[in-house]
């Protein structure tokens, strides 16, 4: 017996360090993450796949295309330049009609930007807004290629960018892509136009588009934890919704857009609604640049739009929620917003004049100018003193956050009027691949309005 015991004492050991020796391994041999063959020239040019090499930098200065059924990947830290300047043929974009996977990480977060980046950043910081918006490249465009008697029936893929910066895009377009823009528009830094694919896009930055930051024409989409600066000249949202659009946006950070933050239209003619949950973003100084009287400035369903919204935070934007006759009202569900304004013209407008959306009774909002402030940690909500009937006003007099050189932080202080009062009872669309690699991962309805969670959750910029 005592035998026996010895032996079982001596497995059992033996058993806890191979276990011990097969975690550390496991640890040690996280495998990195490759599509095809590593991508060894700095200069992209033409058409491109492949793996883009972690902590590298690389260039292109004419457009370059993912074809259908290639993937171009991003692994962590890597910088793509586009070299130009935003005019006639100086204005590189990047065109996917196969799949693109920016895969960075908070510690090693990716960058799509131009060579003087730096600089504009320090002009935006200063409130020198012309270099932010005039467009220096051409964005990224992700659409099945046309149809040909070589390719009858393209598929297309997914579009998944996580922990990226995509900088200073929205040149205007020559020729380029002709069915999508006239000459002389703004393109946008990321169109994206595929019903049966997936757009996720992670924990990443827009900022600066000469026009709307993100626009999508059919697609599931799962947008959470992002952050949208200065986006639009003079008219452009941060991210505008067409129709066969359907899924999930939530604990953004929204500021400076100028016109909505948010926009979801079924225009487009596909077969699928339009379908948007939008909650727990947080929304500020947004609808102000737009010279075109009724648009709006945070959220806007129209025309045969639908979905739920929820625990938003609206501050010092031009217009709250805006929600017209030709919206799929039946559809719509909303409640648990904050509307905040610094002026009496600001809280005339939380419910825009010309939509049809009513006041709620869990909304939170000023009874007066600058009543019931958001308590931002660190971010002065009432910096410019917005007038009594405001707009439009010139981007350089508008406050922004400036993400890679100020140090705003716009989480909810301990007494803030929208710790606790949000709404949980209702769960994302998820419509999106939730698994693997390149799985989107979806936050759930927070118990606080806004993007920015006591808990840690929502938001990590």
């Amino acid at each position: 017996m005592k035998n026996i015991l010895k032996l079982l004492f001596i497995l059992s050991l033996a058993i806890l360090f191979n276990a011990c020796h097969k975690e550390e391994d496991l640890s040690l041999s996280i495998p990195v993450v490759q599509a095809g063959s590593l991508i060894s020239s700095e200069n992209l040019a033409g058409n491109v796949k492949g793996t883009m090499q972690a902590g590298k930098t690389y260039y292109f200065d004419k457009d370059i295309t993912v074809n259908d059924g290639d993937t171009l990947l991003m692994q962590s830290g890597v910088t793509l330049i586009a070299v130009g300047d935003g005019t006639k043929d100086k204005a590189p974009q990047i065109t996917v009609h196969g799949t693109f996977i920016s895969l960075g990480t908070k510690e090693k977060p990716n960058y799509i930007t131009v060579q003087n980046a730096a600089t504009y950043h320090t002009e935006a910081s200063a409130s020198k807004y012309d270099n932010i918006f005039k467009g220096s490249w051409g964005g990224i465009l992700a659409s099945p290629a046309p149809v040909t008697a070589l390719k009858p029936n393209p598929k297309g893929g997914d579009l998944i960018i996580k922990w990226t910066h995509i900088e200073f895009a929205g040149a205007a377009s020559y020729g380029n892509d002709a069915s999508i823009y006239k000459d002389g528009d703004a393109r946008y830094a990321v169109y994206f136009a595929n019903i049966e694919k997936d757009f996720i896009l992670e924990d990443s930055w827009v900022f600066g588009s000469a026009d709307d930051g993100i626009r999508t024409v059919g697609g599931k989409i799962s947008i959470m934890r992002n952050t949208f600066e200065l986006c639009g000249r003079a008219g452009g949202e941060c991210f505008n919704m067409k129709s066969g659009t359907v899924g999930d946006l939530a604990y953004n950070m929204l500021i400076g857009s100028a016109t909505n933050a948010l926009k979801a239209s079924n225009a487009g003619g596909t077969t699928i609604q339009c379908n948007v949950n939008m909650y727990n973003n947080t929304i500020t100084n947004c609808g102000f640049r737009q010279t075109k009287t009724g648009r709006g400035g945070s959220i806007n369903y129209e025309q045969g739009a639908r979905g739920l919204i929820y625990n938003n935070l609206i501050s010092n934007c031009r217009f709250g929620l805006r929600m017209t006759t030709d919206a799929d009202l039946v559809n719509i569900k909303y409640n648990n917003q904050y509307y905040y304004g610094s002026t009496a013209g600001i809280l005339a407008q939380f419910l825009a004049s010309d939509g049809v959306a009513k006041a709620q009774p869990a909304d939170i909002k000023s009874a007066t100018a600058k009543d019931k402030n958001p308590l931002f940690f660190s971010y002065n909500v009432d910096q410019y003193d917005y007038t009594a009937s405001p707009g439009p006003i010139a981007a350089a007099l508008m406050p922004a956050y400036i993400t890679t050189v100020g140090a705003a932080n716009f989480s909810l202080q301990a007494s803030s009027p929208g710790r606790n009062k949000a709404k949980t009872d209702f769960t994302p669309l998820a419509v999106v691949k939730t698994t693997g690699n390149f799985g989107a991962v979806i936050t759930a309805p927070g118990s606080d309005i806004g993007a920015y969670q006591t808990d840690g959750s929502g938001n990590q910029h």
